[in-house]
């Protein structure tokens, strides 16, 4: 006879995201009370530092470990810190995941003991996929030190590195044990990394919360300029609402809905397309323009609320148009077209698409209409300002309402 066992398993996760400054003054207790917290001390504890960081803040290293000297009843710091590339870099081969699963085995880093990261959101991804394939599973605490990764990827989890040439195409489904934002860190971040992530709370905005929208518009010019308050707000607010998300009914992406992901299935191809010279959050800001430009055009988006979106990313300082999205394809090439079949394959099932019906209501469609895309590369290409000047990091927040004018009108 045959018989079927069934088996259900349920299985909690609860990490705290903390906000604090100065993280590693000895005063601070944030990060070894997260150590501490892991049950009998001090705790073997392995730090990873992303080398931009370290560039930007003369002395980190030395005062990491006199954080850990000062705290030794907590924390075993069993050696110096991994100092690793920063950017996506460090994603593109295995070379760092196999340097820090060396130091796990070679300091007996169980699964009580922990991996620090510190950095920007590729180094928090590829030490997350090491520490998440080393026994199983060793605790990660994230250090954001990025706008992107502090509002968007540090809190939440994913682990990844690139292969393939694919974005991700190797990670996990892996909560961290505890995520410390450090506002200060925010500081000493180029134009590019502290705009970069602002890309990332206007898509979240875009598809959950218009009062949030409303909020970036209000501060935008503030932004650009680099305001400090109006950007921790931003950061609490975009994280909080990635962290409401994550702790629906499908954290782990069983099902074929990636919400979050808006934007994103252009922005993954682009980055490689134009083999990582832009960054993730540029490149997600022209995912947002051509899906938000392509819900307009098929009549989902009224333009209006079209004509804000497109405002609001280039008074943020974003190009909207690059020449790769016209990639044909020919003779072989890889074209943007493809990153549609390289997102459905990366989820599964059927393929899923998130659009606009209106500012903070998305809606999800099925398929998309090559014909479509194409007419929505075109529109941006017109829009002025869209389009940068060679090796030109400026912002085009001055350049007034020229691009009503032009814009394209709604194409049915």
């Amino acid at each position: 006879m045959l018989k079927t066992l069934q088996q259900t398993v349920r299985a909690e996760f609860r990490y705290d995201v903390r906000f604090t400054r100065r993280v590693f003054d000895p005063g601070n207790n944030a990060l070894r009370d997260a150590i501490a917290s892991g049950g009998a001390a001090p705790r073997k504890t392995l730090f990873v530092v992303d080398e931009l960081v370290c560039a930007s803040y003369p002395g980190l290293l030395d005062r990491i470990a006199e954080y850990c000297r000062v705290h030794s009843s907590a924390i075993e710091n069993v050696t110096s810190p991994l100092v690793v590339p920063g950017g996506e870099a460090v994603k593109n081969a295995t070379q760092c995941v196999d340097l820090l699963q060396n130091l796990i085995n070679d300091y007996g880093i169980c699964r009580h003991s922990f991996v620090v990261a510190v950095g920007g959101g590729a180094v928090l991804d590829m030490a997350g996929y090491a520490a998440a394939t080393s026994h199983r599973g060793v605790r990660l605490i994230r250090l954001p030190t990025t706008v992107l990764s502090q509002n968007d990827s540090g809190v939440g989890v994913k682990t990844s590195i690139n292969k393939f040439g694919k974005k991700n195409f190797l990670g996990t489904f892996t909560p961290p044990y505890a995520v410390i934002n450090d506002l200060d860190f925010l500081d000493t971040l180029s134009d590019r990394d502290w705009r970069g992530g602002m890309a990332e709370a206007v898509k979240v905005s875009l598809i959950k919360d218009a009062e949030f929208f409303a909020y970036i518009e209000s501060v935008a010019l503030a932004l650009a300029a680099r305001d400090k308050p109006a950007m921790e707000q931003l950061v609490y607010r975009c994280a909080q609402l990635h962290l409401q998300h994550i702790a629906g009914s499908d954290p782990f992406e069983s099902g074929s809905s990636r919400p979050l992901d808006f934007g994103h299935w252009s922005a993954h191809k682009l980055e490689q397309l134009t083999s990582y010279r832009l960054r993730h959050g540029e490149a997600v800001a022209i995912g947002i323009a051509l899906d938000a430009t392509y819900s307009h055009l098929t009549g989902m988006l009224a333009e209006p609320a079209w004509r804000r979106i497109i405002d609001l990313l280039q008074s943020l300082g974003f190009a909207l148009y690059t020449p790769e999205m016209e990639n044909s394809g020919e003779a072989g090439a890889s074209s943007l077209l493809d990153g549609l079949r390289e997102f459905r394959e990366h989820l599964g099932g059927e393929l899923t698409i998130m659009l606009l019906e209106d500012i903070g209501k998305g809606v999800e469609r099925h398929q998309m209409n090559a014909a479509d895309i194409l007419r929505s590369i075109e529109a941006l290409r017109q829009i002025p300002g869209s389009i940068p000047p060679p090796n030109s990091s400026v912002r085009f927040s001055d350049r007034g309402d020229t691009w009503k004018k032009n814009a394209p009108a709604r194409l049915q």
